[in-house]
């Protein structure tokens, strides 16, 4: 594929500066603070979005995909609790724990190699 048939969407790795690939990265990372300040996991990612959105595409769509999966798992972990009346919530809790620790760690690292990712189960709120 050469460059004129390049989307506006598409950049190669080798045309983002290591500020946006770190930048992309922070807004995964930054949903660990979710585990020491509550809610945290869903502001943090939305305020680095909101803040590089628009100069930087590629924190664009990975600050995109991190909010979008943090709301879900916000959601699914709300779910979980309900259920914990029924002893499955416990295991679905400790199982979606384990599940976004890895996925997030995972899109952290595409994200600082200059690579696109999507999360696996997350809704699409933000487009």
């Amino acid at each position: 594929m050469d460059n004129t048939d390049k989307t506006e969407n598409e950049t190669t790795t080798s045309e983002l500066s290591a500020d946006e690939k770190n930048m992309a990265m922070f807004c995964h990372l930054s949903a660990f603070l979710g585990i020491l300040i509550p809610l945290a996991n869903v502001i943090a990612p939305l305020i680095i979005w909101l803040i590089k959105k628009d100069e930087m595409p590629f924190v664009d769509r990975h600050g995109r995909e991190a909010l979008n999966f943090q709301i879900s798992m916000t959601i699914y972990f709300f779910v979980s609790f309900i259920l914990m009346f029924v002893f499955i919530g416990w295991l679905l809790a400790f199982g979606l724990a384990i599940f976004g620790l890895v996925v997030t760690i995972i899109a952290a690292v595409k994200a600082s190699s200059g690579e696109e990712w999507q999360y696996p189960l997350r809704i699409p709120f933000v487009q």
